[in-house]
């Protein structure tokens, strides 16, 4: 399961169909990532457009995926960037899916620090956290 899967996302185009989504996700399926949580295949749908038109030549990167029939996890990079002049940027992450007795998808949650990867790059929220980050670790 986690490795079809993992190869949907791999092979993710920007002139994707919604039959793609439809054959890959349960009806009511959760996608979560830390600025959003939708539920059906519609929303996720709109999530991932809304990704192609926003961004610059987004691609997943699958580095390694592990599961059974019921559950997975996939550690991935996503590369991409703001504009076409823009330096390519990446954020690492981990994606937890859970399957159905099908196999689509029920749940999908991606981690990953949007601190470090989005509100850091925003220049005087960026410094302010950083500062705070300075502040609190150990070494």
């Amino acid at each position: 399961m986690i490795e079809l899967y993992s190869e949907f996302f791999a092979t993710l185009k920007p002139d994707f169909k919604d039959k793609e989504f439809n054959d890959a996700f349960a009806p009511n399926a959760l996608f979560e990532d830390p600025f959003q949580k939708v539920y059906g295949t519609e929303a996720i749908i709109t999530v991932f457009r809304h990704m192609y038109a926003t961004l610059y030549a987004p691609k997943f990167i699958i580095l390694e995926s592990m599961g059974n029939h019921k559950s997975g996890y996939i550690r991935w990079k996503f590369l991409y960037s703001r504009s076409p002049n823009s330096p390519q940027e990446c954020i690492k992450g981990l994606s937890h899916v859970l399957f159905d007795e099908k196999g689509l998808v029920l749940s999908h949650i991606d981690y990953w620090d949007a601190a470090a990867n989005v509100y850091e790059k925003i220049p005087l929220l960026g410094w302010i956290l950083r500062l705070l980050k300075n502040k609190i670790k150990a070494l």
